[in-house]
C-alpha cells in the first residue's frame, strides 16, 4: 500500500475502533443522563466515519505516495514527551513547549504562528478548567 490517504483513513478507523470498543465496557446511559462510555463512543464513532470517508475518497483521487520521515516522527514524539513532563509542573509552559517543538517538524516555521496557536490552546485549557471544572495544573 503506497497511498497516504488510504493509510490515513485506515489508521483513523483503527484508532476509533480501539477506543470505541474500549468505551463499550463502560455504561453508556442515554443522552439525558450519559454514562462514562457515552462521550468516547460518540467521538470514536465520528472518527470512524471520518476515517471511512477518507479511505473511500482515496479511491477517487490521485495517489499520494506514503513516505515516512523518522526525523519528523521523533520531533513530534519528543514534543509530546516534553509536554507530559513539563505539564506536571505547569501546563501552560508545557503547551508552549509542545507547540514550538512540534512545529519544527513542519515545512515552514513561524514563531508568530506558534505564539498564536499557543495562546488559543491555553485559552481552551482555561475554558476547560473554569467552565467544565477539569482539574488542570495551568499555573
Amino acid at each position: 500500500m503506497n497511498n497516504r490517504n488510504l493509510a490515513r483513513g485506515l489508521l483513523l478507523m483503527a484508532i476509533s475502533l480501539l477506543f470505541g470498543l474500549t468505551a463499550l465496557h463502560y455504561p453508556i446511559g442515554d443522552f439525558s443522563r450519559g454514562g462514562p462510555g457515552l462521550f468516547p463512543t460518540i467521538v470514536s464513532g465520528l472518527l470512524f466515519i471520518i476515517g471511512l470517508a477518507t479511505a473511500i475518497r482515496a479511491r477517487f483521487v490521485d495517489r499520494v505516495p506514503l513516505d515516512i520521515n523518522p526525523r519528523n516522527i521523533s520531533i513530534v514524539l519528543g514534543s509530546l514527551v516534553g509536554f507530559a513532563v513539563i505539564s506536571r509542573l505547569n501546563m501552560m509552559v508545557g503547551i508552549i513547549v509542545l507547540v514550538f517543538v512540534a512545529t519544527a517538524a513542519g515545512t515552514s516555521y513561524s514563531w508568530v504562528r506558534n505564539v498564536k496557536i499557543s495562546f488559543v490552546l491555553i485559552l481552551i485549557a482555561l475554558a476547560f478548567q473554569r467552565f467544565l471544572g477539569v482539574n488542570l495544573p495551568l499555573y
